[in-house]
């Protein structure tokens, strides 16, 4: 198994070495993770938007029972 210190300092060596060629890649594996961030967060926001309307059905649906008693 790989050490995560061991790991670290392979990454910092490879910063000091090449710190052109480590920005570039940086900034190359940022865009698809904020790619998924966004597909999961419009996602989110459709799931509690229906969560809310169905809420809201319910409670008017109790409402009605109640006035009607």
């Amino acid at each position: 198994m790989l050490d995560f210190k061991v790991w670290a300092e392979c990454v910092v060596e490879w910063a000091t070495k090449d710190p052109y060629g480590f920005l570039a890649k940086g900034i190359l594996a940022l865009p698809p993770l904020f790619l998924a961030s966004a597909v999961l967060s419009w996602k989110l926001a459709r799931m509690i938007e229906a969560r809310e309307k169905e809420q809201k059905k319910k409670q008017n649906c109790r409402e009605n029972i109640a006035n009607t008693k």
